[in-house]
């Protein structure tokens, strides 16, 4: 295998330790057991604000070297998420590798837990692409150390409703920014991907008066939105061609890259997908170059994490959204930001973050 690293970082079995160094982890976890078919990988990237939280995605990777790689990006992004957000929560993220509509079943999710359960609560795991509330139930049935949970046991149950609240916010805070006010009345919107965060997403926009499109590639999921939203269905690749006020990606990552970047029409990128910019400065500052404006991933799409970390205190969904709401003003701060020092809004998101982690290592310096 070889070659590791988040962005373009190459993955290589032999410069595993360099490859980490580059990345800045502190642990990674091969996990596998042959009776249950499970091949997991869990990446830690920092645990200084806390135990590192971040969900199980299950997928079926081409490579294992993308798994590893996936693992490592996402769980870079999760400690950047939490922190920006506010959270005493470090950074984390799990891969299953294997088809989760085949190959998933409560034996290999209750093996998974018992790896979670071996980490001792350094890593919280929760749902993600792939997995669900179920799921997390038959994890939770081997560890604690593990959020999301159906609200009948205490959970916040299924989270995406409340990260597309927060992308509605942060799509509407980058309208102040770009027009004046925050009004999307009238305006045009792309959704790329309508899965449980787009649906959602598109449902806070339809309401606001928008001209939607959608792309996905699932038939049921389109003619959804089409029927209960007035949306405009398009293909993927017609999507990155048309001209349009905001574009909100919300599927898989790497969306905003060498091929793309040029085809875009639209004043504003902002959506619910982890690690959109394939090269976080280099298409960072093409999209500075071109004046768009550029809603940070994972502090746009934070309202999932601060609705499961809301469980450790008892669970109210109210308390949830109204932390979610507060993405607006991030956003706006981030914005300053990155007019100040003259940063891509991705690094100025990145800088702010690591203040924090690094303000947080003086306070827990001592015991």
């Amino acid at each position: 295998m070889a070659e590791i690293q988040t962005q373009n970082v190459p993955v290589t079995t032999f410069d595993l330790f360099a490859g980490l160094e580059t990345t800045q982890h502190e642990q990674i976890v091969f996990c596998q057991d042959h009776a249950t078919g499970l091949k997991a990988i869990i990446a830690v990237h920092n645990t200084v604000l806390g135990p590192g939280l971040g969900g199980t995605r299950m997928w079926y990777y081409a490579h294992e070297k993308d798994a590893v790689r996936d693992a490592l990006r996402l769980s870079r992004g999760m400690t950047y998420k939490a922190s920006v957000a506010g959270l005493n929560l470090g950074g984390a993220k799990a891969v299953i590798i294997g088809d989760p509509k085949t190959q998933k079943s409560e034996a290999l999710m209750r093996k998974f837990g018992r790896f979670v359960e071996n980490l001792n609560g350094k890593y919280i795991t929760a749902e993600d692409v792939g997995t669900t509330t179920r799921d997390m139930e038959y994890v939770n049935m081997e560890t604690d150390h593990v959020v999301g949970l159906p609200e009948s046991m205490g959970g916040g149950g299924d989270p995406s409703p409340v990260t597309a609240y927060g992308v509605y916010m942060g799509i509407k805070s980058s309208a102040k920014q770009a027009y004046g006010n925050d009004s999307l009345s009238g305006k045009s919107v792309a959704v790329m991907g309508i899965g449980k965060v787009g649906m959602h997403l598109c449902e806070y926009l339809h309401k606001e008066g928008v001209k939607l499109y959608v792309a996905d590639i699932n038939e049921g999921a389109l003619k959804y939105a089409a029927d209960h939203f007035g949306a405009i269905i398009v293909s993927n690749d017609d999507m990155l061609n048309l001209e349009v006020d905001i574009f909100a990606p919300c599927a898989l990552g790497g969306i905003l890259n060498d091929n793309t970047l040029p085809k875009l029409k639209c004043q504003i990128i902002a959506g619910g997908a982890n690690n959109q910019l394939e090269d976080e400065i280099i298409h960072g500052n093409i999209l500075r170059e071109k004046g768009i404006i550029y809603a940070p991933d994972f502090v746009i799409n934070a309202g999932g994490l601060i609705n499961v970390y809301s469980e450790y205190n008892g669970y109210v969904r109210e308390q949830a959204m109204s932390q979610t709401e507060n993405i607006y003003n991030t956003i706006l701060d981030i914005y300053k930001m990155a007019d100040v020092h003259n940063l891509n809004n991705q690094q100025a998101a990145i800088k702010l973050a690591e203040k924090r982690i690094h303000d947080m290592m003086l306070v827990h310096s001592t015991f």
